[in-house]
């Protein structure tokens, strides 16, 4: 494609990038993400999907889902099956409630219908004009802990712990140390400004891997090029809306509703504004196009046969690397189909490899907490709670809700109930409404 038409479609000058930075940046996050290829399938899988066809349905949710949030938002972010959603899906409403995938996926799909109306209504975006800045700027700062906790967890360098929940790992072991190799490179490599750097890191890390046998090595062309596609047709409209409306099923329709409509808000505060899409008010650009392309999305990877759609936060390694446009996106959602020949290849990629990347765009994140006021105690309980409960709960979702709750009681109750709009009212009892219906 000619790089005027690329220019004036993603105003790429206006933005002040190009199409090599955003490629790059784009290939960054894909590298960061391909992971969702291969767990969200087998957590699927234990739902009684299809794996063959939980992995073409979610490449193909991915791809569409990103491409529209390519061109129609112009955001550099990559929308995939939500981790933690598709447990929500596989564990409780197929393992707990023994419904089947089918009537699931019917529930997703009145979900996203939900998240259509909450978007035309303009209810979604009034939430999200409601949140305080003070609240903004501690979501990246939340986000950012979350995004470095993954990361340190995938390494190795932080483990369970019985006693203590988490611990520091087994350090002299391989993985462990080919990622601390890893984060000290790619480190070393962004404080000298090289372009790609993340990427570079991630590469080296993989091969090291191979040379000490930490990381299986490709034996032969079927390890890297795989000519037989996976089909998703035995999940392809099998979706039961039926069976999902007559089973009453309003709890779980409500829980992944909450859950996705709070962890999307959450990720996109955080990383427009890391993107500089965000301006001084807190306003977001092209916002009522991303929150569509969810909702959107939402509905297609219903069809599709996979789990809800999100923003994810891995987006924050391509945008570190200087994506700022739908250019970064859709070179992600391509680079999904061209998975679809090269599953084995990006299979080799571990975990460690990419922890280092995510590491330090926590790290990178956390730069926003010079903007968190804490000289008022209304304000700062409330960014604290935001912060810490991201990573300590492992949902961005409960830390944006123990965020508003406390932001809405603390103030009220100090006496200042007329700096809490109706909207931080309502949206604190749903996230209250929605923590009964999950503990009973």
């Amino acid at each position: 494609m000619d790089q005027g038409i690329l220019d004036r479609l993603f105003k790429l000058s206006q933005k002040e990038t190009d199409v090599k930075t955003e490629m790059l940046a784009g290939l960054t996050t894909f590298v960061a993400l391909a992971y969702i290829i291969f767990v969200n399938p087998n957590i699927l899988a234990d739902a009684g999907i299809p794996k063959e066809a939980a992995i073409a349905s979610t490449i193909w949710a991915t791809a569409l889902a990103t491409t529209l949030m390519a061109v129609w938002a112009n955001f550099p972010i990559a929308v995939a099956p939500g981790m933690g959603l598709n447990a929500f899906f596989a564990y409780y409403v197929v393992g707990v409630l023994q419904l089947s995938w089918q009537v699931a996926l019917g529930a997703v799909f009145f979900s996203g219908i939900l998240f259509l109306i909450l978007t035309i209504g303009g209810i979604r975006q009034a939430i999200i004009k409601s949140v305080p800045m003070n609240l903004k700027c501690a979501i990246g700062v939340g986000i950012g802990l979350f995004i470095a906790f993954i990361g340190l967890k995938n390494a190795g360098i932080i483990i369970a712990d019985k006693a203590t929940f988490v611990t520091v790992g087994h350090l002299t072991k391989t993985e462990p140390l080919l990622a601390c190799f890893g984060l000290i490179l790619t480190a070393v490599l962004m404080a000298r400004n090289v372009k790609g750097s993340m990427l570079i890191g991630i590469i080296t890390t993989t091969i090291l891997g191979m040379f000490v046998g930490a990381v299986p090595t490709p034996q032969g062309i079927n390890d890297i090029v795989s000519f037989s596609l996976p089909s998703m047709m035995p999940t392809f409209m099998q979706l039961d809306l039926i069976g999902a409306w007559h089973y009453g099923i309003f709890s779980i329709i409500f829980t992944f509703t909450i859950v996705e409509l709070f962890d999307n808000m959450g990720t996109l505060i955080g990383l427009t504004r890391k993107a500089k899409l965000m301006n001084d008010k807190g306003e977001i650009e092209n916002l009522d196009k991303a929150l569509t392309t969810d909702a959107v999305g939402t509905l297609t990877s219903a069809i599709f046969g996979t789990s809800t759609v999100t923003s994810y936060v891995e987006s924050a390694a391509g945008i570190a690397e200087g994506g700022k446009t739908g250019l970064t996106a859709l070179t992600i959602a391509a680079l999904f189909l061209v998975s679809l020949l090269f599953a084995p290849l990006i299979g080799l990629v571990p975990g460690f490899a990419t922890a280092p990347a995510l590491i330090l765009v926590g790290a990178l994140m956390m730069a926003e907490i010079v903007h968190v006021k804490f000289d008022d105690f209304t304000d700062a309980l409330p960014a604290f709670l935001t912060i810490i409960m991201m990573p300590l709960t492992f949902s961005i979702a409960n830390g944006f809700a123990f965020g508003f709750i406390s932001y809405t009681f603390v103030k009220v109750l100090a006496g200042r109930a007329k700096e809490v709009s109706v909207v931080m009212w309502l949206v604190s009892l749903a996230f209250l409404a929605n923590f009964y219906m999950r503990l009973h």
